[in-house]
């Protein structure tokens, strides 16, 4: 093997290195850490100086809807390489229906409990 053969993967490497070293010191020379100010630290918006919390907290409902879209946009996601080989099990007489109706079952039955307990209301 020829050692320069590997001299871009090397050269990728270092470049990387410097890259990141030189966001990260910059990051601690410039930074919000780097010089203290209460001006520079506080909220600034319109002219006014803000009263109260910066940093407002969200409900817990916001989160749970969050996770369930996550959770049914995944599965759902799982349905996407059944279509493409659903011609090839045909072709070998392998049937899937019955596996992807069981999918589309036990992702039903999910969303009906979801509604049932009242995890996509939001006002309550």
């Amino acid at each position: 093997m020829n050692a320069v053969a590997y001299l871009p993967i090397l050269v990728q490497i270092v470049l990387a290195a410097v890259i990141t070293g030189g966001v990260i010191a910059a990051s601690h020379l410039c930074g919000q850490r780097a010089r203290p100010h209460a001006i520079k630290d506080s909220a600034y918006e319109c002219g006014v100086q803000s009263t109260g919390r910066p940093h407002i907290r969200f409900s817990v409902k916001f989160y749970v809807t969050a996770m369930l879209f996550i959770l049914f946009d995944i599965e759902v996601v799982f349905l996407i390489p059944w279509t493409f080989v659903y011609r090839d099990f045909l072709a070998h007489h392998i049937s899937i229906v019955g596996p992807m109706l069981f999918f589309l079952g036990v992702l039903v039955l999910g969303l009906y409990y979801e509604i049932k307990k009242g995890a996509l209301e939001w006002e309550r």
